[in-house]
């Protein structure tokens, strides 16, 4: 979800987030920040992560649906479809679904899916119209919904078949052994939500609220009592579409009394940074921030999904509640394999435990993802909320950010590690994703290599998911001036074409043929490294830092990272250079490593598994080494 224009990874607009949690869930505001730059980590330690699985870790490639199969190069900005392409469900045939499993995909998160808001006429199929006051782009924010129960007609060839032709997805992507996540937007709705396709008996949020109080517990939404609605001021010279006359946009949207908006401003007329395309929807949270709910009690951190299922059962519940678990329900009945929840901490940690076991008991291998900043949250909302995975975004990407960047040591890699040592296979990492810069982008690195030896540690240092973005595996960039929102990352506003993605695209052929010889290399690296995650199992087994005590060896440094996995069956020694520059050194292996291992005195022969190229271990008593040589930006995944 994107705080306003582009702004997750805007600290100055983190004030409206903190607001809608104390609102929401009752907490005090907290600080969105990166890692502290602490001592370093003075002795190893060693956490062990869930047993070693017969395959490897989960990955998860996020595609923005209706980007990926567009081979429209035009990219006018605030282009239409006919001007700029789109992306359609069918495009994604056998050819591109198989080059997203040679990256070692398990999962396929299909973004953008439902039906949101987007200005396009479709009364024809008896939609109505949104107005481009409060639709952000031309083609419409993925996380202002209009309809749960239905997919956004953009992605479909013929629109009246639409769900037909998003089934016919799905079948294909379970068909190549991959299984099928969409989006839940639980804190909040588009403006102008109506459902055109829900199933008999289901209502529409705030079809039967009470407007004239600002809170009642079953209400779906908040009101401002006695005002309506007034567009947000725009700024920096903003006008929707660019400018470009449309009948409906004359600064006005029909809504009385006003509703609060999506992050948690109770203002009739919303700031412009405010999620003002969306409405926050009511879990029965006071607006006091007290509860209108059972409370979980404390030691039901340690209860199973079955006694939290069994916790909710005859309990009276918000209204709402129960419409995001019918919503789940109805995806789950289509095939659909899991759930990324987003700004998932906005919404009550009740909630979660009523929803995820729910979903759980209906299907136990359903992969729930949830979008939490607030490290205060994220045993909370793994263990009260019965979420399987969080955004391991404000440790782990934050600190890799600023390697990459030249601004940060590793040092912070082995304390973020350390400090998520009990929950670490719950926190998936990630290099990009849809509201963060692309790596390419000068904003960020400037050089998509210098992904290459984060995406080592990221993918290889714990037992969690990795996932990937469209695009990343071949060095896009998202310099494009697309319309709402800024370039360094790429549009999901509006239409467009993903230039580096689309020579690996090939106009349909998914064959990379027009890939630069440099982006080729890129890929190649990715498929090698993830199909590496995805299938040895050592990479579920348990993690030891050899940074700490390599600190004081020649040639290894703060741009250097080094760590150890192993089962009872593998070893392996993982070593990166961040550095642009070579570097040369002894790698040290602590003795009680040294011991755990069984290595006896003399020499071990080690293959690196991203290069093939060979090592040696040597063990003297209770001390080894292992004489590595790393050349800018390199790994090495040594294996026994």
């Amino acid at each position: 979800m994107h705080l306003s224009i582009y702004s997750k990874s805007n600290k100055l607009l983190l004030s409206a987030l903190a607001f809608a949690v104390l609102a929401s869930c009752g907490k005090a505001p907290v600080e969105h920040q990166a890692v502290a730059q602490q001592p370093a980590v003075e002795k190893p330690v060693q956490a062990t992560a869930p047993a070693a699985a017969p395959a490897g870790k989960v990955v998860v490639y996020q595609m923005f649906t209706r980007l990926f199969g567009n081979s429209n190069a035009t990219n006018q900005p605030w282009g239409t479809i006919e001007q700029n392409g789109v992306g359609k469900f069918n495009d994604i045939n056998e050819a591109a679904l198989k080059g997203i499993k040679e990256l070692g995909a398990t999962y396929v998160w299909y973004t953008g899916i439902l039906h949101h808001a987007v200005i396009r006429d479709y009364s024809a199929y008896g939609i109505s119209h949104d107005d481009p006051d409060v639709v952000k782009g031309r083609a419409g924010s993925p996380y202002a919904v209009k309809d749960y129960y239905s997919v956004n007609p953009d992605l479909a060839v013929n629109p009246a078949e639409r769900l037909q032709e998003f089934e016919a997805l799905i079948e294909r992507t379970h068909a190549q052994g991959l299984k099928v996540i969409i989006d839940i937007v639980p804190n909040h709705v588009a403006r102008h939500y109506q459902s055109l396709d829900k199933p008999a008996g289901i209502e529409d949020f705030g079809a039967n609220d009470d407007t004239s109080v600002e809170y009642k517990r079953d209400n779906n939404f908040y009101y401002v009592v006695g005002q309506p609605f007034q567009v947000p001021k725009p700024q920096n010279g903003y006008q929707p579409l660019g400018g470009e006359a449309h009948p409906l946009s004359d600064g006005k949207f029909d809504e009385n009394p006003a509703k609060w908006t999506g992050n948690g401003s109770r203002l009739a007329q919303p700031d412009f940074n405010d999620w003002y395309e969306t409405v926050k929807v009511n879990y029965g949270v006071k607006p006091d921030g007290s509860y209108d709910f059972d409370r979980l009690p404390a030691d039901y951190a340690d209860k199973s999904i079955q006694e939290h299922a069994a916790f909710w059962q005859g309990k009276d519940l918000p209204d709402s509640w129960l419409k995001f678990r019918d919503i789940a329900f109805y995806w789950l009945d289509k095939g659909v394999d899991g759930f990324r929840f987003d700004m998932a901490e906005m919404v009550p940690v009740e909630f979660w435990s009523f929803l995820n076991s729910s979903i759980k008991s209906k299907n136990p291998d359903a992969f729930l993802l949830a979008e939490v900043y607030n490290p205060s949250l994220y045993r909370d909302y793994i263990r009260l909320g019965k979420m399987d995975y969080l955004y391991d975004k404000v440790e782990m990407y934050d600190s890799l950010k600023l390697v990459m960047q030249g601004k940060g040591s590793t040092d912070a890699i082995a304390q973020v590690q350390q400090g998520m040592a009990d929950i670490e296979h719950h926190m998936l990492h990630f290099l990009e994703n849809h509201d963060e810069q692309r790596i390419a982008a000068p904003e960020f690195a400037g050089d998509a290599n210098k992904a290459k030896p984060a995406m080592v540690v990221s993918a290889l240092i714990s037992s969690s998911p990795t996932m990937l973005y469209f695009g990343q595996e071949v060095g896009e960039a998202g310099a494009l001036d697309s319309g709402f929102g800024d370039p360094s990352r790429t549009t999901i506003f509006d239409y467009a074409g993903v230039p580096a993605h689309q020579n690996w695209l090939n106009d349909g052929k998914f064959d990379g043929a027009k890939l630069t010889a440099e982006q080729k290399q890129l890929r190649e690296f990715y498929v090698r490294l993830m199909s590496l995650s995805a299938t040895e199992a050592v990479f579920n087994g348990a993690y030891q830092e050899l940074h700490s005590i390599n600190k004081a060896t020649q040639g290894y440094n703060d741009k250097t990272y080094a760590f150890a996995r192993f089962n009872d069956t593998a070893k392996v020694i993982v070593a990166s250079n961040f550095a642009t520059e070579g570097t040369n050194f002894a790698l040290k292996l602590p003795a009680d490593l040294v011991q755990q291992w069984q290595l006896t005195k003399g020499d071990y022969q080690l293959k690196d598994l991203l290069s093939e190229r060979k090592a040696t271990l040597k063990v003297t008593g209770d001390t080894a080494s292992v004489q590595i040589e790393l050349a800018p930006l390199e790994s090495v995944v040594l294996k026994f």
